[in-house]
């Protein structure tokens, strides 16, 4: 799981559900497997093939030859890898699949990167991984080209099943997000059913449960004090798109440090709704200092009754859950009544090598596990969400996976693109965030911080 040590490198919401599983801290959950799993000698390339300078499309192409995979193994375990590589392996018999895997694969397989001599897809998750870094030293195929109009092997086109679509390097695609997990506010479905608390659907209605949960003696509302970013993600940055229009540009320009994308209306609106929840008391005084799982554990023992988080936190907390308590989740609460929901997600990608080997079984594997099947598999093994659309319902995976994934094909749910701040700007807007939720600044002193803070990131380009 992204853990809050390890978010600022990572995060990345940007899992469902790790509960969606995906980081409890960002991106990858709780437990870690054994560390047993060790990368296989170098695939040696196939007859004639020869390291592809972009790609094209798989499809009439022999599969055969030698052909390996890369994959991180954390709190998603390895089981769907393992079956859906068995199930790929039968489509292509001719194939010699090699699985470099484990919960150390990324430092062990980094010299063969370095080398010029890596797998033929890789997986990008876990520490010692970061695919910025990877496009910045030129180690993965641009796919921008092959990837608009590839299909994946039931003939859908592969981006039309995406929930969020491949990563944008300066109008380029290196990377095509394999694990989708959102932030948003969490709640008990039982503890509301219980006290009759209507859930909220827009800010006025999340203003009016509220007030009745304060009344019944219970804290509307807690966060993770110690690591700010987990309100940012999971209450903020929502806010910021609802009143921008709906528009979720204002994050790209967050990111890029433009002139005036901290300093706005959007912002200040969304600002203010969080001095009206900090002088109406529903914040848990507790939130200040206090770390992400006590914070959980204060949720999950009923002292508070919502919490922004990711949708790892079911997964992570798996241990700890009363046997009566039903998670429920929600992408935003400050949309204006009417409004759509606004999901901020963070994802796990998966990547072709440019050097790779065996390109063709590459993008055939690539089309082989974007599938509707695939990832109802996904949900079902790992506690999360694959990052395409597909219907749950009839699934084994979670209550809190199936609701999450019913927001993300709702055409009432904007999500937004995948974004991450400079890690100073990162930063500055936690310091920020704390300081006004603690009345130590204002919103305007806000917004001036961060203005200063983007400047400053601006001309250190």
């Amino acid at each position: 799981m992204k853990k809050a040590l390890t978010k600022s490198a990572a995060l990345g919401m940007a899992s469902l559900l790790c509960a969606l599983s995906l980081a409890g801290c960002g991106a990858a959950p709780a437990a870690k497997p054994a560390d047993t799993a060790k990368p296989g000698e170098a695939a040696k390339p196939a007859d004639g093939a020869k390291p592809a300078d972009g790609a094209k499309p798989a499809d009439g192409a022999k599969i055969s030859g030698d052909f390996e995979i890369q994959y991180f193994v954390g709190g998603y375990g390895d089981a769907w890898w393992k079956e859906v590589i068995g199930e790929f392996q039968k489509k292509y018999p001719d194939l010699k699949i090699k699985q470099s895997a484990g919960s150390q694969i990324n430092d062990q397989m980094k010299p063969r990167w370095i080398q010029g001599n890596p797998p033929d897809v890789v997986y990008i998750d876990g520490a010692g991984s970061n695919e910025a870094q990877m496009v910045k030293d030129d180690q993965l195929m641009d796919i921008s080209d092959w990837v608009k109009t590839a299909k994946n092997v039931d003939g859908d086109k592969l981006t039309d099943q995406l929930i969020a679509p491949p990563q944008d390097f300066n109008g380029k695609n290196f990377t095509i997000p394999l694990v989708f997990g959102s932030w948003g506010t969490f709640y008990d479905e039982a503890l509301f059913k219980k006290n009759g608390w209507t859930v909220p659907t827009d800010w006025d209605s999340f203003l009016a449960t509220s007030e009745k949960i304060k009344a019944s003696g219970i804290n509307p509302y807690i966060h993770t004090g110690k690591y700010p970013y987990y309100i940012v993600g999971g209450l903020v940055n929502s806010g910021f798109v609802s009143e921008n229009g709906d528009n979720p540009q204002i994050l790209k320009d967050q990111e890029a440090a433009k002139e005036k994308a901290f300093k706005n209306d959007a912002v200040a609106k969304t600002l203010q709704k969080l001095v009206v929840m900090r002088d109406k008391g529903y914040f848990d005084n507790a939130s200040f200092g206090i770390n992400h799982t006590d914070s959980q554990m204060l949720f999950l023992q009923r002292k508070d009754a919502m919490i922004p988080n990711g949708l790892w936190l079911e997964n992570e907390m798996k241990k700890d859950v009363p046997a009566d308590f039903k998670f429920g989740f929600l992408p935003s609460v400050m949309q204006k009544p009417g409004g759509k929901s606004i999901a901020i997600p963070y994802t796990s990608n998966i990547a072709i090598a440019k050097k790779a080997k065996n390109p063709e079984a590459a993008k055939a594997f690539v089309q082989f596990i974007f599938t509707k099947k695939t990832a109802t598999r996904w949900a079902e093994l790992t506690g999360a969400i694959m990052n395409v659309k597909a219907d749950l319902e009839a699934s084994s995976a979670s209550g809190v996976v199936k609701t999450a994934m019913k927001y993300f094909n709702s055409s009432n749910t904007i999500v937004a693109p995948v974004f991450k701040l400079n890690a100073d700007l990162e930063q500055a807007e936690n310091d920020a965030t704390i300081a006004l939720l603690q009345k130590k600044i204002t919103p305007d002193e806000w917004m001036d911080r961060m203005e200063k803070a983007a400047a400053k990131v601006r001309g250190s380009k």
